[in-house]
């Protein structure tokens, strides 16, 4: 079994080119839940979206969010009704959330509420939210304290940022099956998403961490950075905030706890002979995923980099 913990766009993205490589049953998807938000009442999780999206074939590829070929209309009705709508559902989408709330008012959690909706979507895939417990991440901005969706979707990440937390996550239990999955794993990959806001938070559940730095497993983080840039999204920026180079340098920082393989850009080869140590090996290939085969062609070459460390003395972490 092979786990994924991811978030983003970028995580959606890996995880498509994973779904065409190997069978879906084999994958465990651990998934940020630090962006979820009540938007009209009802419970939006953004990622968890994605990823059941994305494993049933329906994720937008033009917005990379979303469902593909969705309709606004609803967005538009409450638009003229006066309700806020820079959060925007497409209708489709907006059935998701509608069937997941009634799920969590019956007393479901929301990793049961995960099931239940990836079953009906006949995803094969195991989806596991980090945890049922609401854990927020926060981007402290001069513009004031926003929620992860205010800084990125309603102001488009143009805020300076002074630092992030995530509130609710020290006293928060991994998801049921979260550690249990990450201790038998035959792999552990960290998916080229946001290191801060969307690996960030799932780090920050200490028995996540935890069992990361105790699973026998070896584990592997895909760089979301190309020549010290994010490929998308406001990575950079938040990095700097949290005190990291924005560099593979500042990636080995924030993972280098529980790290055994980095993933970096075939542009980052220079930076590779520096960053290497007895523990760690640092490995290239070409990150950027514009297409499908993009996507497989990553995906294969972060399991031949697993295979090879199977093949090698296992080594504790650093």
């Amino acid at each position: 079994m092979i786990v994924v913990l991811t978030g983003g766009t970028g995580g959606a993205k890996f995880v498509d080119g994973l779904r065409q490589v190997v069978s879906a049953k084999e994958l465990t998807i651990v998934v940020n839940t630090g962006d979820d938000l009540e938007w009209w009442g009802l419970y939006m999780s953004p990622d968890l979206d994605s990823i059941t999206y994305v494993l049933a074939g329906l994720l937008s590829k033009e917005r990379g969010w979303g469902v593909k070929g969705d309709t606004f209309f609803c967005l538009q009705a409450m638009g003229d009704l006066g309700e806020p709508i820079w959060f925007h559902v497409g209708d489709r989408d907006l059935a998701v959330h509608l069937l997941r709330s009634k799920l969590l008012a019956q007393g479901k959690t929301l990793t049961e509420a995960t099931a239940i909706i990836a079953a009906k979507m006949s995803v094969q895939a195991r989806i596991l939210p980090m945890s049922n417990a609401r854990v927020e991440t926060r981007v402290d901005t001069p513009a004031g304290d926003l929620s992860f969706e205010e800084y990125f979707v309603q102001r488009w990440y143009q805020d300076p940022v002074n630092s992030v937390r995530f509130d609710g996550a020290a006293d928060a239990e991994p998801a049921p099956g979260v550690v249990e999955a990450i201790l038998s794993a035959s792999a552990v990959i960290l998916a080229p998403s946001n290191p801060i806001t969307s690996i960030g938070p799932i780090l920050a559940v200490p028995k996540i961490l935890h069992a990361l730095k105790e699973t026998p497993a070896p584990v592997v983080a895909v760089s979301p950075l190309v020549d010290g840039k994010a490929v998308s999204g406001p990575a950079g920026v938040l990095m700097a905030a949290q005190g990291l180079p924005v560099s593979l340098a500042g990636l080995v920082q924030a993972y280098g706890e529980f790290l055994d393989i980095l993933v970096a850009d075939n542009a980052d080869a220079k930076e590779v002979p520096e960053l290497q140590r007895p523990n760690l090996r640092v490995v290239c290939a070409n990150t950027i995923m514009r297409t499908a085969d993009d996507k497989a062609d990553l995906a294969r070459a972060v399991l031949s980099f697993l295979n090879h460390q199977n093949a090698a003395p296992a080594a504790d972490h650093p």
